[in-house]
């Protein structure tokens, strides 16, 4: 059956006592998938007439309508949706199937009312700007003021998918969890700890024909960059990070601002976040911006974003003009 909706349309089959969505058509930027939907039990039995070789049109006019609810998004339902930017599931979803919202380019962020689902294969495949996986109900918390937020949850379970390549993290009931962050932590640790060079004898034993990817130095370089998203990432919300790790992280990104051997810090910031105040404020205080580095990056801001130039221009102005006046009344 088919589900007429906002820019589009939901088809959908009946399994069980519930129903499940098998596709979605349209080009909405936002869809929300109904808790229940129609069936007819005069379609019901004509596709069972159908499946015993019957034509299934000596049914009667007249049939019953139930009202169902969605248990399971199917496999490959939003498939290769490319202006797919939100999608809210409703708490009566269990199930989502093998790449179900695989290659949505824009996609980027999905939203569970419930929270006991299971999901299948590369759910979230190639979904490089999804930047939050949010479960409404029972959001878990924990010693830290910061727990409740479900933006830094969300945020951590949208990077295992994406950026962390950690399926396993995808998990609904466990997600805010002490344990559950400490598995993230170890993971992102063990992407930190990881030669810049790993993988790339097998990168070039695979034939990669593209200069730039098979070259070394780019190699590192995003090797590098891939590491300082993570960390900025979870220095962001830092929800049950220990105070080790949090100095560990922020000495990564120190060592890799503009100034220093190399600058991917500075690179991810101005290449991912010039439209994200929080992510260009983190860098600044951090101390990734100095007072011998901030003429370079001030002058490297991309001119697309004057809002972090504006934004660096007042840092150097309260953080470091002033203390130079008084520095030079004390010479």
């Amino acid at each position: 059956m088919e589900h007429a909706i906002p820019e589009g349309s939901l088809t959908y089959t009946r399994q069980g006592q519930g129903l499940e969505i098998t596709q979605y058509h349209g080009l909405a930027g936002q869809v929300v998938i109904p808790e229940k939907l129609p069936w007819h039990a005069e379609t019901n039995l004509k596709l069972h007439a159908a499946e015993e070789g019957g034509t299934g049109m000596n049914l009667g006019s007249g049939a019953a309508e139930k009202v169902l609810p969605v248990r399971q998004i199917g496999k490959k339902a939003f498939l290769s949706k490319k202006y797919l930017r939100s999608v809210t599931l409703p708490a009566s979803v269990e199930s989502v199937g093998d790449w179900a919202f695989a290659y949505c380019d824009s996609l980027r962020e999905i939203c569970f009312e419930g929270r006991d689902v299971s999901f299948g294969k590369a759910v979230f495949m190639e979904c490089p700007n999804l930047r939050c996986i949010r479960f409404l109900e029972g959001v878990r918390e924990s010693d830290t003021e910061d727990a409740g937020k479900c933006e830094g949850v969300g945020a951590l379970l949208a990077a295992a998918v994406t950026q962390m390549e950690s399926p396993y993290l995808l998990d609904a009931k466990e997600a805010g969890s002490r344990e559950w962050l400490g598995k993230w932590d170890a993971r992102m640790l063990a992407i930190l700890n990881a030669a810049d060079d790993e993988g790339y004898s097998k990168q070039i034993l695979c034939g990669e024909e593209d200069y730039e990817s098979a070259d070394l130095e780019t190699y590192l370089r995003n090797s590098r960059k891939k590491k300082v998203r993570l960390l900025l990432l979870r220095l962001l919300w830092p929800i049950g990070l220990d105070a080790y790790t949090q100095r560990r992280l922020k000495d990564y990104l120190l060592a890799h601002t503009v100034g220093c051997e190399s600058d991917e810090t500075w690179q991810v910031v101005r290449e991912n976040y010039g439209d994200r105040r929080e992510f260009y404020e983190l860098f600044a205080s951090l101390g990734c911006l100095t007072k011998e580095n901030a003429p370079a990056v001030i002058a490297q801001a991309p001119e697309d974003h004057p809002e972090m130039k504006a934004f660096f221009l007042r840092w150097q102005a309260e953080h470091f003009e002033a203390k130079s006046f008084f520095e030079d009344l004390e010479l």
